[in-house]
């Protein structure tokens, strides 16, 4: 999954945002035009092609002065003909876990 390919779904419509995403994203006060605006300025910043429910990657972006995080990964079904996004989760970085947006610090 490329950066380039997720900005080309993202502006297509075709992704979806996970329940578990969801509720973060009304826990850090973000609405869908943010998450869209971070995924579509921001930059892959770390990539696990090993996640148990499918590649996924993390991007980070700006949203005016909010710094957002988007795990996203594959939506599977069966039916599903064309390739769609999920939104796996979404956060604000805060230190320590994140000192600033591209930067792992430690666990809380």
């Amino acid at each position: 999954m490329t950066i380039e390919e997720i900005r080309e779904l993202v502006r297509a419509g075709r992704y979806e945002v996970s329940l578990h995403a969801q509720r973060e994203r009304l826990e850090d006060d973000l609405d869908i035009n943010e998450i869209e605006t971070a995924l579509l300025k921001g930059e892959l910043i770390e990539e696990y092609p090993k996640d148990p429910r499918g590649s996924s990657c993390l991007v980070g972006g700006l949203a005016g002065p909010k710094q957002i995080h988007v795990v996203i990964g594959w939506a599977t079904r069966k039916q599903q003909v064309e390739r769609t996004l999920r939104v796996i989760t979404v956060y604000i970085p805060r230190p320590p876990k994140w000192p600033d947006l591209r930067t792992r610090g430690t666990k809380p």
